[in-house]
Formats: C-alpha cells, sequence, structure tokens
C-alpha cells in the first residue's frame, strides 16, 4: 500500500487523516476545519494551483518516481508546437482559450459548462443535510448532480400507499433546488435501486417531472457490492425502515433487541437494501430483465435514462458497456474501486474490486471492441476517488473518445461542508438550517478575512452570474462548489493548453503515457521514453 504524504508544504495544504492518491483523507468530516488541498480549494479557488509565498520561494516536485499501477503512475504529455481545437488555432492562444464544454446522450445531448458531475448523493443522512449546497453548487456551474438511490425510501414524511409512492417531499426538495438555479447545462439525475424500483420512484418523477429528469439505473458502486447503508439511532425510526421492507440489522422488532436499546447497550441499527438480480443465473435472463426494464422507462416518457455500475470484474464490466450500448442510453458511470462512499463496511472498500484504472482501461478495451464492430458505443463517465484537475484529465484520456464526464463524490461535497460551515458562523440564525459545525472561524479561513467576500475568492464571480439580490440566497456552500470547480478547470485547461488540445473532444490517450512498465502491461498506454522514440531518431537522422 502507497503512504501518500498529508502534508504539501509547496502549496501549504495539510490533511487531517490519513492521505490518499486523491488528495482526500480516507475519511472526510463534515466538521472538518481543513487544511487538505480541495478544502482549501473551495475557499481561493485557482489560486490553489500555484506554489504559496510567491517572492519568497521557488518550489520543485518530488512525484517523478512512480511505483504500482494508479493514476499517479501515469504522466502527462506535452507538444512543443501545434494546437488543435476549435479555436482559431492560426494565432497565439492562452490556456483559457480551452472550451471545457461536453455533451452526452444516444439520441438528446445534455450539454454540461464542464466535464465533472457528482457521485450520487442519496439516503445518507450527510447528503439530504447539504444538499442545498451540493445542488444549487452544481446548478450554477452548470454540472450535472446525482439523486442517490433510497431517498423515498428513508423519508419519514414519504407516503407509499398500495406499494406505490403517492407523496415524496425529500425527493421533490431535491429536485426542486437544482431547477431554481438550472440555466440549460447539466441535468438533475434521479438514481433508483431494486427498493426505489418496488416503490415506484419511476412511476413517480415521470408524473411529476417527465422529461426535465435524467432516471438512472443502479448495477454498484465502487465501495460496496452490496446495497445502499444508512444507520440510524433510532428505535422508532428503525421500525420505520423495517416497515419499508428493508433489512435493518438488528432487528427492531425482536424483544432482546428492544430490551438492549432500552438499556443503552444497542445504539445504532443499520439499514440494508436488496441485492439486484439475485433471481437471476446467467447472462441472457440479466440481458432480458435490464432490456425490459428499460423499454418500461421509455414507455413512462423518460427521453434520457442513464445506468450507474461498480467495480465488479470483467463479466459484468463487458454486460454494463454492451447492455448500454444496446439500449441507447445516455450515459453509464463506472465506478472503480478507490472511490468512497457515506457508509460501506469498511474491510469492504479496501479489499473488493477492481481498482478504477483497471476497470477504466478495460472499459475503454471493451468500447473500442464493440466499436470495431462498428457497433454504437455509450458515452461514459468515470468515477472511483478523483479530486485533481491532473487525474480528471488522466481519465478523460485514459476513456477516450467516450469518456465525457468524471464523477466526483466527496470532492464535490467538501465544498458543501466547508461553506455551510462559514455560513453558520457568519449568519449564527442561519447555523441550524445550514447544518454548521462551528462556532467561529478556525485560522486557517478567518486569515482571508470575515465577511463571505472576502472568505471566497470566487465570490464577485457568482454574484454576477446571479446578481446581488439573489446572491442573498445562494448558500455559501454553493461558492465553495463554484471555488472548486474554478480551481480544477483552470488546472484542466492548463495541462490542455500544454498538450495543445483547445477542445474536450481533442484530448486522445496519446495525451498521455505510462509512468513504469508494469501500468504499461496493464493499461495499454505506452511507457513514457517509447511515445515518438522513432520520430525523435527520424529527427536525428534528417
Amino acid at each position: 500500500m502507497t503512504n501518500w504524504s498529508k502534508s504539501n508544504d509547496v502549496l501549504g495544504s495539510v490533511n487531517r487523516g490519513n492521505a490518499i492518491e486523491s488528495g482526500l483523507c480516507t475519511l472526510c468530516r463534515a466538521d472538518c476545519q481543513g487544511k487538505c488541498e480541495t478544502w482549501l480549494s473551495s475557499l481561493r479557488g485557482r489560486e490553489m494551483l500555484y506554489p504559496r509565498d510567491f517572492g519568497l520561494v521557488t518550489a520543485g516536485s518530488g512525484n517523478t518516481t512512480h511505483v504500482g499501477v494508479s493514476y499517479n503512475s501515469l504522466r502527462i504529455q506535452g507538444l512543443n508546437y501545434g494546437a488543435t481545437g476549435s479555436v482559431d488555432t492560426d494565432q497565439d492562444l492562452l490556456f483559457t482559450d480551452v472550451n471545457l464544454e461536453t455533451s452526452f446522450g444516444a439520441k438528446e445531448k445534455t450539454k454540461c459548462k464542464v466535464p465533472f458531475m457528482t457521485g450520487a448523493l442519496g439516503s445518507t443522512f450527510i447528503a439530504a443535510k447539504y444538499w442545498d449546497a451540493f445542488a444549487a453548487g452544481c446548478a450554477l456551474v452548470g454540472a450535472p448532480i446525482v439523486v442517490g438511490e433510497n431517498v423515498v425510501g428513508v423519508d419519514r414524511e414519504s407516503e407509499i400507499k398500495d406499494g406505490r409512492i403517492v407523496k415524496a417531499p425529500e425527493l421533490e426538495r431535491r429536485i426542486d433546488t437544482y431547477m431554481r438555479y438550472y440555466d440549460g447545462y447539466g441535468a438533475i439525475i434521479v438514481q433508483m435501486n431494486v427498493e426505489d424500483t418496488r416503490n415506484g420512484v419511476a412511476e413517480y418523477v415521470a408524473e411529476k417531472y417527465g422529461d426535465k429528469v435524467i432516471i438512472e439505473l443502479k448495477w454498484g458502486q465502487g465501495a460496496k457490492n452490496i446495497g445502499g447503508e444508512i444507520e440510524v439511532t433510532s428505535l422508532d425510526y428503525a421500525q420505520f425502515l423495517k416497515d419499508r421492507g428493508y433489512l435493518v440489522d438488528p432487528d427492531p422488532a425482536k424483544p432482546e433487541v428492544k430490551e438492549g436499546y432500552k438499556r443503552g447497550a444497542i445504539t445504532h441499527f443499520a439499514r440494508h437494501s436488496r441485492l439486484g438480480y439475485t433471481n437471476l443465473s446467467s447472462y441472457e435472463q440479466v440481458h432480458d430483465d435490464f432490456m425490459t426494464s428499460v423499454n418500461y422507462l421509455r414507455k413512462l416518457g423518460f427521453k434520457r435514462i442513464s445506468l450507474k455500475t461498480g467495480s465488479y470484474g470483467m463479466e459484468a464490466l463487458a454486460m454494463a458497456i454492451k447492455f448500454a450500448s444496446e439500449a441507447e442510453l445516455d450515459l453509464l458511470t463506472m465506478d472503480g474501486s478507490g472511490g468512497g462512499t457515506g457508509m460501506s463496511p469498511w474491510n469492504m472498500m479496501e479489499t473488493w474490486g477492481v481498482p478504477s484504472i483497471l476497470l477504466h482501461a478495460k472499459a475503454h478495451e471493451y468500447a473500442s471492441h464493440l466499436a470495431a464492430q462498428g457497433k454504437n458505443v455509450v458515452d461514459m463517465s468515470f468515477a472511483g476517488g478523483f479530486a485533481k484537475g491532473s487525474s480528471i484529465f488522466k481519465a478523460l484520456a485514459m476513456g477516450a473518445p467516450y469518456t465525457k464526464l468524471i464523477c466526483m463524490g466527496r470532492a464535490m461535497m467538501i465544498p458543501g461542508f466547508l461553506g455551510s460551515n462559514i455560513e453558520g458562523v457568519l449568519f449564527p440564525e442561519r447555523k441550524e438550517a445550514v447544518c454548521g459545525n462551528w462556532d467561529k472561524l478556525p485560522a486557517a479561513v478567518a486569515k482571508y478575512g470575515d465577511t463571505a467576500d472576502k472568505i471566497f475568492a470566487c465570490y464577485q464571480d457568482v454574484e454576477k452570474k446571479v446578481g446581488k439580490e439573489e446572491m442573498k440566497s445562494v448558500p455559501l456552500g454553493a461558492l465553495g462548489i463554484w471555488c472548486l470547480v474554478d480551481k480544477l478547470s483552470a488546472g484542466l485547461q492548463q495541462l490542455m493548453a500544454g498538450a495543445r488540445k483547445f477542445d474536450l473532444d481533442d484530448i486522445t490517450r496519446n495525451d498521455i503515457a505510462s509512468g513504469n512498465r508494469e501500468t504499461e502491461k496493464e493499461t495499454g498506454i505506452p511507457f513514457i521514453t517509447d511515445v515518438m522514440d522513432e520520430t525523435a531518431k527520424k529527427i536525428l537522422d534528417m
């Protein structure tokens, strides 16, 4: 296991917990007072691309010797002449000329201002508490956001009659919050697992929102290969979830469990979802069941349908790509092991499934195999531990030309937490409503000021978009998301400009190289000194 440094003296960032490849901590807290790179980027935006204390320092990299197979073991290639893209390439260009807009879809294209989207923010309470920040922020930057599984099932205010939803206030809140700032870029995606399908989520969404919403089927995620989980501390709530048809462990209906809860020996209950396709035993059966589900969703009126799958093995990966392509789905998100979750068994997160780089490399191989047969290939999104512009570039290149988006979970949530904590301090009357965790600004925030327009480097950019009056209603967590996306976008633009690619669609696998021979073998990406080596020798022989 690689040990990543907890501090980066060049950027002035420090991880509270154990650092991982993405720069995040293994455990990310909503009340964290900083200050990892993503946390600081949620305040300062593109400022975090550069070494601190300009004029007093010089900086050098320690990341030039790569061990093992990971996205870190890929290097980004640069060219010293030429340019491709939609801009005028007959003149001198700047990195800000790089176009990051993207789109996805089989027949009806969904436009996005940036190639980023959130992972599924579902029934975990942390997703519900900070949803306003997440949704408003993603809508403002033009990025898709996913309403994850089980939102209706755990909502105590929702009503299910005769096996079908008739009232779903939490689901409606999540959709409506995003739509408030939606301007034609991005999308609101509602995900369904087995429980949601049984409860009639698709029918409810279709009737209330029609084709404004993308509906997503779910096979799994990179962090776990069982159903979604949450944890509750109330015996009554645990019984409510059991009555909804969930597995609740321990069983709140058992007398001994009730007694244990009463005495304080039992303090938590875990709710689990059903596993999909347990009644099927062959490829053909899964294929037919999947196609039946897709056809049913189309009959309900959904024009756009997506699929989310996790880090299962090669058979399931091939099935996901083939089925999604055959059904003309609009997006397939593949989540590799190494990504995060609101609640997965820790040992499962550490040991199950295919690591992201290997899963994504095989996804490209299988997609290319279909394309070589003249078959349609579904648009893809890669997920599984992304938080930096460099890894985003590498993933887009790894999956090119099929990958249109990079999906991030925890990285896109951190600015929501941070902004909400700041809002609770600056506006104490809002602290409870925004789920703020702080009583005062920590030094890492206070150094920038004591008002939102000083703390958030992108404040004026957001104000220009929404106006001074509406700015009063924008959650500060949404400002944090804008700042983080600003940093990721500028960093991606700079890397693309260095590769002389001025349009997202121009990124190819030739823009990355392997930093060691093992990575070359596993990904099919050539070793760095082999790339254009023959061309170099021809130049020498001229």
